[in-house]
């Protein structure tokens, strides 16, 4: 697996667990487990959550003072329903770490982005056909949305600045 930011590729510090096994320091458990994960963790332990992309935000939002890193898994690359989980748990509050895991293609990592993933996590095949350079390159590709609360680094969407030159008198076709 490639685990890729806004900078490149990173390292993992991060362990997934099937069972109830605390022994790592940052450990991903299933939701299932999720309660007695936290009950059970040491002192300065970390707790990741892996999700569902059919999972509701709410069902996390008790969760997110304890919860370093949420993961909400991508089935397919073509199911955006992961983006607005992500897009919907930091509209909750949620401050911690979103990661999305599956195969998504270098074309959706500034949407991911802008909906608030941090990190992005490929399968093996799906790292082997877009090197990291080609995410990197992606993810300036987008500066301005029409969409309004998203945030591609500019200050407002499209929208907006048609409105603002609008009522600045900035011609007819702006």
């Amino acid at each position: 697996m490639l685990l890729l930011d806004r900078e490149g590729a990173k390292a993992d510090v991060w362990t997934r667990v099937e069972t109830l096994d605390l022994t790592a320091d940052n450990v991903i458990v299933a939701l299932a487990q999720l309660r007695d994960a936290l009950a059970a963790r040491r002192p300065g332990q970390h707790i990741g959550a892996a999700i569902d992309n059919t999972e509701r935000a709410a069902a996390l939002e008790p969760f997110f003072r304890e919860l370093a890193l949420i993961v909400i898994a991508f089935p397919t690359g073509y199911n955006g329903r992961g983006l607005s989980i992500a897009r919907q748990l930091r509209e909750r509050g949620f401050v911690g770490a979103l990661r999305a895991s599956g195969p998504l293609v270098s074309d959706q990592f500034p949407h991911a982005l802008a909906c608030g993933f941090d990190e992005i996590e490929l399968p093996d095949d799906s790292a082997k056909r877009q090197p990291v350079e080609q995410w990197l390159d992606a993810a300036q590709r987008i500066s301005v949305t029409y969409q309004r609360g998203y945030s591609y680094g500019a200050v407002t969407n499209i929208l907006e600045q048609r409105r603002a030159a609008r009522l600045a008198g900035v011609g007819n076709n702006v």
